[in-house]
């Protein structure tokens, strides 16, 4: 445990109650990441009953799920879940065997519920809805143009939040997240780049922000005052004309009306994925808040400290963390009360608890090897079309490691960013086709 203090660990061991009363064993969540293997209903599967019992067994405080959509016709991708209307009893019974072995250990397992809007693939739909007809400025053909939502299909869209969270709550799970980042479309809700209405969702940042607020209500009426009910909210989108910090803080003042018990600070979308701490094709807008001397490893930080100077709630930070110090100084100031960790679940299901015991100190860097491994060519190219490639690649390389989670395999870390760009796009594809029939 060499440069890891007793009181490091501790720090990260505590436990925190909610707002809710609700109690979580240890300062550690394993954040959303779309998981890709339901079937073709849209339905939970084996697969994810042994993903979320190794995740759970992994010994984290809380597992997130990948979103969950709230509408079929409008997905992150072919293997996503859809809670979208009445469940049938082997429906039901899906998620109800995922929400136990995601529970044991005494971990809580909350459902992130989303809408993809204009981010849903062309595979799914050639046309996605959003607020307005902007559509996602990437190279290819990945993303249709988007048809802007009419007044009544977005009063459906807060109907279809609140029934899934429902449905969450009635199957086991202990919680749920409003997935309102990451360019998906509560999120472009909230983006003046994007939503450029000019009715009551649109214009100035409450119009924008209707749609969030609204359903964070519309959930919360639903679940009841003891269920977590959280939100997942960028702090910028880093675009010029985007999403702002300052609109950020403003959010989170309307939300510490509603009764939050936590509030995740991430940022970006598909166009400038600070998500996954890349750089998309246009430069990065960066936002100007004040630098901290803690947890410099993880993206957003500096903004959840800021953020916490305005939030009621608890707050949990994602993106790169991958050392006990860096959550350790994270939590030590009390700015935020969780930390969210993705990727390094995808390679070691068990990461959470080596941190804990003191086994790891850090999570081993996969990716250096997988920048310049074979598949990966010109990785500091400019060219859009190479930067996109080399962004799917990553993606695509973690995807196979969730898969192979689900599977009761191990990872493979020698796999390269050529074969699993291949096998992603082939199981994209392959998924979609069997979701047409």
């Amino acid at each position: 445990m060499s440069g890891i203090t007793s009181r490091t660990v501790n720090t990260i061991a505590g436990d925190l109650t909610l707002p809710c009363s609700v109690n979580v064993k240890n300062r550690l969540c394993k954040a959303a990441m779309t998981e890709g293997v339901a079937d073709a209903r849209n339905r939970a599967t084996e697969r994810h009953v042994t993903l979320y019992r190794r995740w759970a067994d992994g010994g984290a405080g809380i597992l997130l799920t990948g979103n969950v959509q709230v509408d079929r016709r409008f997905l992150e991708r072919a293997g996503n879940i859809a809670i979208d209307g009445p469940q049938d009893r082997s429906q039901l019974a899906a998620l109800e065997a995922t929400a136990e072995a995601g529970t044991s250990n005494d971990a809580h397992l909350w459902m992130q519920i989303s809408h993809a809007g204009r981010q849903t693939p062309k595979l799914v739909a050639t046309e996605p809805v959003g607020p307005s007809e902007i559509p996602v400025a990437l190279p290819g053909r990945r993303f249709g143009k988007p048809r802007a939502l009419s007044g009544d299909e977005i009063r459906d869209v807060i109907t279809r939040f609140a029934f899934a969270a429902g449905i969450a709550k009635q199957t086991g799970f202990t919680g749920v997240q409003v997935h309102s980042a990451h360019g998906y479309l509560l999120s472009e809700f909230l983006s003046p780049r994007v939503n450029v209405r000019d009715d009551e969702w649109g214009g100035s940042l409450e119009n924008r922000a209707r749609l969030l607020v609204d359903t964070v209500r519309a959930v919360r009426a639903k679940v009841g005052p003891d269920f977590p009910v959280t939100v997942k909210l960028n702090s910028a989108d880093f675009q010029k004309g985007g999403f702002s910090f300052d609109d950020c803080l403003r959010v989170i003042e309307m939300l510490n009306e509603e009764g939050l018990d936590m509030l995740e600070i991430s940022g970006g979308n598909y166009e400038q994925p600070k998500l996954m701490g890349i750089a998309g094709l246009e430069p990065v807008f960066e936002q100007k808040v004040r630098h901290s001397t803690r947890a410099r490893e993880a993206y957003f930080f500096d903004y959840a400290v800021a953020a916490s100077q305005v939030a009621r709630m608890p707050l949990m930070v994602t993106g790169g963390f991958r050392s006990a110090i860096g959550m350790g100084e994270a939590l030590s100031g009390g700015d935020v009360d969780m930390i969210g960790l993705a990727r390094p679940l995808c390679v070691d299901a068990n990461f959470p608890a080596k941190i804990l015991s003191g086994e790891l100190q850090e999570a081993p860097d996969v990716e250096a090897g997988l920048r310049i491994g074979p598949g990966i060519l010109r990785p500091n190219s400019r060219l859009p079309i190479i930067k996109a490639m080399n962004g799917f690649a990553r993606l695509g390389w973690y995807y196979e490691q969730i898969y192979r989670l689900a599977d009761g395999l191990e990872p493979d870390l020698s796999m390269s960013a050529l074969r699993a760009l291949l096998a992603y796009e082939k199981t994209e594809k392959t998924k979609a086709r069997e979701l047409r029939r």
